[in-house]
């Protein structure tokens, strides 16, 4: 049937194909978060997952050739409810392959998104084929079309980015978008429904349609909770997406806790303090005066717990991107009582990616009192916590360290990576003391022996003298870190010989003593033996590169 020229469903057309633009992007950067926090390498999921979907939108646009004209309205409708259930139950359908299937997570996985491509690039032309009678010839037919795409896809994109991720969960946007893509449709429904051979069946699609995401926003947390349980031995007391990273929390019968990022252990509680000391306390040893000390990382306050045993500390920077893990390590009752409320004491100031001070006095809000804390009181070290880029924050902070503690996640992706790159520990130069030094978590130099020796190599090419050492962390393996100074104030032998004659600790450590001090400098015979001489640069991360291969991902 041919459709009579008609101004209003003319600019309807247009509102379903900027909702559509709007929420196929979303679904796209949906999918490829929900395989980045599941299978790591973030880069690479999302590469893969847009270039499928934009593959399977071409082979969709050719499938729409075969739909006759009278069916063009209803297979429309028909698409669209189709992609709204496989938007809104897909990150559900992904976590529970992933739980239950893992073998199988890639054919569930890639047949999903290949689908929903298929569906977004069956829908343009189709649309377009609508519009041929609204529109005066083809140039402002497509231009009209992919014009309120393109805009769509725009605004889709910003409202992904800074709105949804605020406000709601990862399954929570998933369902939001699926509710936009049934109103776009209830709406086409209503104004083209004449054009359609059942409407009534199509209203019917729409009504079950939009029960069954009801119900799966009512149930949706429980069941990826339960999901997610699958993937963990020990009962999860605590998941979510926040904005940076996906955080989990568990607890075995015996209380002790763990947390995972992205699905790899950060921590657990019955050896983290192994893995704390040996980073925060040899650094401390080598330093003349401990007065202010940053820490670049750590949002879960353990290293902040090892350096509020310095009585001489007056100033501690704690700069962790994600508020979310701050706001855990400062009120999570587990998290509370193995950081030793290190973040919840009243020193505590949180900046927000706002402007960065280091002056006071700081206005602090706690629950149930407000203080004022002023700077530079040698018995009360103050401490910030600063939600921030750790780059954001060395290019803007002003003054300089007696310590700077780097307490970052693996490289295990190109964000992580351009942490451990030459332009990074060069901007770190200006900001650390003539005499201070600087200390890094390496991963492992068994597992990753080219990646942990390539950050060596790295800090060196930066100007700094820099020495290994390595421990043995149960839930890790053998893990290794790195402690560099100015190449002009000390050098590497003379940083080995201070730490060989670190005679003293505080009292209350629970594990590190000065002969495992000395012990963990010293590796077996070629364990530091390498053929490579390249440094890790923010174009070419070659600490990334190593680190996948030693991890085999």
């Amino acid at each position: 049937m041919t459709p009579t020229p008609n101004k209003t469903q003319g600019w309807i057309l247009g509102a379903v194909i900027f909702v559509m633009g709007g929420c196929g992007l979303a679904y796209e950067y949906t999918f490829s978060r929900i395989a980045s926090d599941l299978l790591g390498n973030s880069v690479q999921q999302w590469a893969v997952v847009i270039a499928i979907m934009l593959f399977c939108m071409g082979m969709g646009a050719e499938v729409q050739r075969f739909i006759p004209a009278r069916r063009v309205v209803s297979a429309m409708l028909g698409s669209q409810l189709l992609l709204a259930l496989l938007g809104g139950f897909g990150p559900l359908l992904m976590l529970l392959a992933f739980s239950y299937a893992p073998y199988q997570f890639g054919l569930v996985h890639y047949s999903l998104i290949s689908v929903i491509g298929l569906l977004i690039g069956f829908e343009i032309p189709l649309i377009t084929r609508i519009n041929e009678g609204y529109s005066e010839d083809i140039r402002n037919n497509l231009a009209r079309v992919l014009k309120m795409d393109y805009i769509g896809a725009l605004a889709g994109g910003l409202l992904w980015i800074f709105v949804l991720p605020k406000f709601f969960s990862l399954h929570q946007t998933a369902y939001i978008l699926a509710f936009l893509t049934v109103a776009a449709t209830l709406l086409c429904w209503f104004f083209f429904r004449k054009q359609t051979r059942h409407p009534a069946l199509i209203l019917a699609g729409i009504v079950v349609t939009t029960g069954a995401l009801g119900v799966g926003v009512a149930k949706s947390h429980r069941w990826s909770l339960h999901a997610e349980q699958q993937l963990y031995l020990d009962r999860v007391i605590f998941s979510e997406s926040t904005q940076y990273q996906h955080i989990v929390l568990t607890k075995d019968k015996n209380s002790n806790l763990r947390c995972y990022i992205n699905g790899h252990i950060q921590f657990s509680s019955t050896d983290e303090f192994i893995y704390h000391e040996m980073l925060v306390h040899p650094p401390m040893q080598l330093l003349t005066h401990r007065k202010r000390i940053l820490v670049l990382g750590g949002g879960d306050g353990l290293a902040v717990r090892e350096l509020l045993k310095y009585p001489d500390v007056e100033e501690i920077v704690l700069v962790d991107l994600d508020p979310e893990m701050t706001r855990l390590a400062a009120e999570q009752a587990d998290l509370v009582g193995i950081n030793e409320g290190s973040l919840t004491d009243a020193r505590v100031q949180t900046i927000s990616n706002q402007a960065i001070t280091s002056d006071g006095p700081y206005q602090l809000e706690l629950p149930h009192q407000r203080r004022t804390i002023q700077p530079g009181n040698p018995h009360s070290p103050e401490l910030q916590v600063i939600n921030l880029d750790a780059i954001a924050y060395v290019q803007q902070a002003t003054g300089s360290f007696d310590c700077i503690i780097l307490d970052f996640p693996d490289p295990s992706s190109p964000d992580l990576a351009k942490l451990y790159s030459l332009p990074f520990y060069q901007a770190l130069k200006s900001k650390l003391n003539a005499d201070g030094v600087i200390v890094q978590q390496s991963t492992s130099p068994y597992r990753a022996k080219e990646a942990f020796l390539c950050i060596g190599r790295t800090l060196r090419a930066a100007g700094y003298s820099a020495i290994p050492y390595h421990d043995h962390v149960p839930s890790f393996g053998e893990w290794g870190w790195w402690i560099a100074a100015h190449q002009g104030t000390q050098s590497e032998p003379e940083l080995r010989q201070r730490l060989s004659k670190v005679d003293e600790l505080p009292q209350d450590l629970r594990y590190l003593t000065p002969d495992l001090i000395r012990a963990s400098l010293y590796f077996g015979k070629g364990s530091l033996d390498t053929a490579h001489e390249t440094i890790s640069t923010l174009t070419r991360p070659s600490v990334l590169e190593y680190y996948l291969q030693g991890w085999n991902y």
